[in-house]
């Protein structure tokens, strides 16, 4: 017997909460894929060179995975079909580009910005496309009316991240002539609310996130492939890969990432997958600073207040419409 429409709304409704922790715990695992990606392009000594490792041990991972698992075997298998058939437009195979430029943008920017400013830029790119995604109807949940209360939880949230960065800020003027390569991870940011939303939509057509994720890593890694080579003869090769293990966890981080957001868009809507995971990539920055620092970490009131008030966003703009009303009347 089939489930009436009410009767699916409401059980969405309920697992919200679990979706949205989700959201969260997705998030917690980019500032540890960040910690160790950096650690290893020090290590090689490129850090394109390193993003191509990540992308490949995640690869691999996916692969196995996909072998091993019935339905995952069933989503890979499908993948060709749905190319052939044209089940969805070609273009959304660039969501895997995006991973990549976000790799390049952080190569380009992070030097002359610093990590401060470059997660602000990201963060409030990644807000805004996020909100436009779920305006437009883009992603596989369709399109969701941006109210008032989630327009204000999103603003928080751009608001939470500059407070809880602020330590690591320079002053206003410094910031003003900082502005041009501020707009790179902004524009990146930007398209990974595009980025979920496609990998939503290919999940969906596939019949598992795993099979959308595997086409995401292969595309990335086929760019920072060629990436690689073109400036090979300019960089020079990278030094041997190490052989602590540790250094290859990066990959398998990033399938959970792109994994659950390309599952949970379509119960969720990419604004609220997006807030979600902000919240988790702060959550987890404040505990790797507090746990294992890193040289030039700073963590103090505004940093904590900051991840609160982010937190307080999140759970505003999670609140539905009718719990609003009963607590307004």
């Amino acid at each position: 017997m089939n489930s009436s429409p009410a009767t699916t709304g409401r059980q969405g409704r309920s697992l919200a909460p679990l979706y949205l922790a989700s959201a969260v715990l997705a998030g917690l695992t980019m500032p540890i894929q960040s910690r160790v990606n950096g650690a290893l392009g020090i290590r090689l000594g490129d850090p394109v060179a390193a993003s191509l490792v990540s992308f490949t041990t995640g690869l691999i991972l996916l692969v196995i995975v996909s072998l091993v698992f019935p339905r995952a075997r069933a989503g890979a298998m499908s993948i060709p079909r749905a190319l052939r058939e044209k089940r969805f437009p070609r273009w959304y195979l660039t969501a895997g580009c995006v991973g990549s430029f976000v790799v390049i943008s952080q190569t380009l920017t992070v030097p002359l910005l610093g990590v401060a400013l470059f997660t602000v830029s990201i963060v409030t790119g990644q807000t805004l496309g996020s909100l436009l995604v779920d305006t437009l109807g883009f992603g596989p949940g369709g399109r969701r009316r941006i109210s008032v209360i989630r327009g204000l939880g999103a603003g928080l949230t751009i608001a939470g991240v500059v407070w809880a960065v602020s330590p690591r800020m320079g002053s206003a003027a410094e910031i003003a002539t900082l502005l041009v390569p501020m707009a790179i991870p902004l524009v990146v940011g930007f398209l990974m609310g595009f980025q979920a939303a496609m990998n939503g939509v290919q999940a969906q057509v596939y019949g598992t996130p795993v099979a959308a994720t595997l086409v995401n890593f292969l595309v990335g890694g086929i760019l920072l492939s060629i990436l690689l080579l073109v400036r090979l003869p300019i960089t020079g090769q990278p030094e041997a890969l190490p052989t602590q293990w540790w250094y290859y966890l990066g990959g398998p981080l990033g399938c959970v990432f792109i994994g659950l957001s390309a599952f949970l868009v379509k119960h969720l809507g990419v604004l609220l997958t997006g807030l979600g995971m902000i919240c988790g990539q702060l959550v987890g920055s404040l505990l790797i600073d507090v746990i294992v620092p890193a040289p030039g970490s700073v963590v103090n009131a505004a940093t904590v207040a900051g991840t609160l008030l982010t937190l307080t966003a999140v759970a505003l703009a999670s609140t539905p419409g009718s719990m609003l009303r009963r607590l307004r009347s």
